[in-house]
């Protein structure tokens, strides 16, 4: 309940002001059945955008992190994200992986839309980077069918580090379905997952036109942040 006061309500109205979203394609999300929205990720205000223009439910799977937050903050933080029917998923360890995919496994089963990062984190340059091959492993397992989505303007409206999203307009785009019913069965070849994975992220890349990075986005984050804390240890002496 607390889902549909959010999205018709408190926050879904508040959002098409602040962001004026223009909206394409959405003819192209089914409207009944398992499906996967597969976007990028560019902004702390996609969680609710994307939610707020679709004519149906969608559960994301979101990192443990906003659910396990200290303080007030942390604990209101947590009831908002279980009120709007999000899934925690602990993104450290071994086992990480194979229980995000079992929990959106679980979703797909009921019937429902999934919403899913196939890059794994935000992007904190803009740039669309390689995606993980968890999404294909639940759309072959689950025979869904993956709509590929593009939100633009977001990394413009409220950039990694800004907290208060500036007054801007976004466009989030949805493209038609891809089925890789192709590939059943074929969910343990490594192969085929990059295979399956590479196209959603190109069909994602098509519709957003940003820069992609073959690359872990988390990879090229932490090289960054290693940089900058080896040059605040050691900074340079100036040159005489």
């Amino acid at each position: 309940m607390f889902y549909y006061v959010l999205k018709y309500v408190l926050l879904g109205p508040l959002l098409r002001v602040a962001f004026r979203p223009r909206i394409e394609g959405l003819d192209h999300v089914p409207a009944s059945g398992a499906a996967i929205v597969a976007g990028n990720h560019l902004s702390f205000a996609d969680h609710f955008l994307m939610p707020a223009v679709l004519r149906r439910r969608i559960t994301f799977l979101a990192k443990a992190e906003y659910f396990t937050g200290p303080g007030l903050k942390g604990r209101l933080t947590a009831f908002f994200f279980r009120s709007a029917g999000q899934i925690p998923v602990d993104r450290s360890g071994k086992e990480a992986g194979q229980a995000a995919i079992r929990e959106g496994l679980g979703v797909l089963a009921r019937d429902e839309l999934l919403g899913i990062y196939p890059e794994g984190t935000r992007s904190h340059d803009g740039r669309l980077y390689k995606g993980k091959v968890g999404v294909a492993v639940m759309a072959l397992r689950a025979g869904a069918p993956v709509v590929p989505c593009a939100m633009i303007g977001t990394f413009e409206a409220q950039p990694p580090g800004r907290k208060i999203p500036k007054l801007h307009p976004v466009v989030i785009r949805f493209g038609e379905p891809l089925d890789f019913s192709r590939y059943a069965g074929m969910e343990g070849e490594k192969a085929v997952l990059r295979a399956v994975t590479d196209e959603i992220l190109y069909a994602i890349l098509s519709l957003s036109g940003q820069e992609y990075v073959d690359r872990y986005a988390t990879d090229v984050k932490a090289e960054e942040a290693a940089k900058a804390d080896r040059g605040r240890r050691f900074p340079r002496l100036p040159h005489r």
